[in-house]
């Protein structure tokens, strides 16, 4: 005899199964949490042995966050820095 494979369903944990297409069904009180609608992009990480899907608008959301801080016009810079390059190059 197996392991029950049940789990206790909360706000923030359910159980659900993979059907034969790879196809998850997210629970409908979590679709509500989070404000996903039929149509939505999400996005999937594998971090160690779990996997992690987020909204892809959250992911968006978190990588401006972190390039917020950054300042100055680096496309500038970068292009400086090249030119810096390729004038010693030649010289």
């Amino acid at each position: 005899m197996g392991r029950s494979t049940s789990l206790p369903t909360t706000p923030d944990s359910a159980v659900g199964r993979l059907d034969a297409h790879g196809r998850v069904v997210v629970p409908s009180e979590m679709r509500r949490a989070l404000g996903l609608k039929p149509g939505d992009k999400l996005a999937f990480f594998l971090e160690g042995e779990t996997l992690v899907i987020k909204p892809l608008s959250a992911v968006e959301e978190e990588l401006w966050a972190e390039l917020a801080p950054l300042t100055g016009d680096l496309a500038g810079e970068l292009i400086a820095e090249r030119r810096e390059e390729a004038a010693g190059e030649d010289g």
